[in-house]
């Protein structure tokens, strides 16, 4: 979503210096204090402190940067706030939306500062914090953190006629899919998992496993090249091995330049 945001606000405010990005509520109080900004995106609901928890100590600072708050709620909610001294964007917001709310920063900016007006700011603030304390708290909590991402995947337990096999993935030169079941290529010949290619892919670590077909993930280790065919198709040579594999469009951009 930040990085959604920060193309939608370049796109509307081509001059805008995007000082810091930060994942979590105590990290935007942290990089907001370092940098000083002008202007601040909370999110409402973030790990660790809430955009709300994060505006409500700004406000309490000499010269709080200029706030947006960043919403998933329901429009009607949001609508009560239409005419607050500080601005909201409901998620995701579209260029009209925002070019509104760059259109009123910069009026901010334009208009000169005395001392009064940063008092004002910081009364209309607090007065933002109150009407959205009073919304459900469920709704403003903050975002739980995310799982742990798991480890990639670093055996394969594959059928093999009538054994089964223990097979490093470092082993592995391709995954194809057949019907029901998965075949697992290596040097010394083709093993079979009933993981499916959608479900396997998922468990591969994406840096060292490319998917370029549907049902075909191959070890970036083992790719010795590209090449066309006489139907125009892109095909992936292999270290060492006579298979070509199909690279589908979809995936082709994994290739470009080589």
């Amino acid at each position: 979503m930040r990085e959604y945001l920060e193309g939608q606000l370049k796109s509307v405010w081509p001059e805008l210096r995007v000082v810091a990005r930060a994942a979590n509520g105590l990290e935007a109080l942290r990089m907001i204090d370092e940098e000083a900004p002008d202007v601040a995106f909370l999110d409402i609901r973030m790990p660790g402190l809430t955009g709300l928890d994060v505006a409500a100590r700004l406000a309490e600072g000499a010269k709080p940067p200029q706030i947006v708050f960043v919403t998933a709620f329901d429009q009607y909610a949001v609508e009560a706030f239409e005419h607050s001294a500080v601005d909201y964007l409901l998620k995701p917001a579209s260029l009209d939306r925002l070019e509104k709310t760059v259109a009123k920063l910069k009026a901010r900016f334009a208009a000169p500062a005395p001392a009064s007006a940063q008092a004002a700011q910081a009364v209309a603030l607090q007065a933002l914090l109150a009407q959205l304390a009073a919304w459900p708290a469920s709704a403003l909590a903050p975002a739980p953190a995310p799982a742990p991402a798991a480890a990639p995947l670093q055996w394969i337990r594959a059928t093999h006629g009538e054994e089964t096999r223990l097979i490093p993935i470092e082993e592995v030169i391709y995954f194809q899919s057949n019907d029901k079941y998965t075949s697992v290529f290596v040097a010394d010949g083709e093993s079979l998992i009933r993981t499916p290619i959608s479900k396997l892919r998922e468990q591969l670590d994406e840096q060292q496993f490319w998917q370029i077909h549907r049902s075909v993930i191959v070890a970036a280790r083992h790719v010795a090249g590209t090449r066309q065919d006489f139907r125009g198709r892109l095909m992936v040579q292999l270290k060492g091995r006579p298979e070509q594999l199909v690279v589908s469009r979809n995936y082709a951009d994994l290739f470009r330049g080589m």
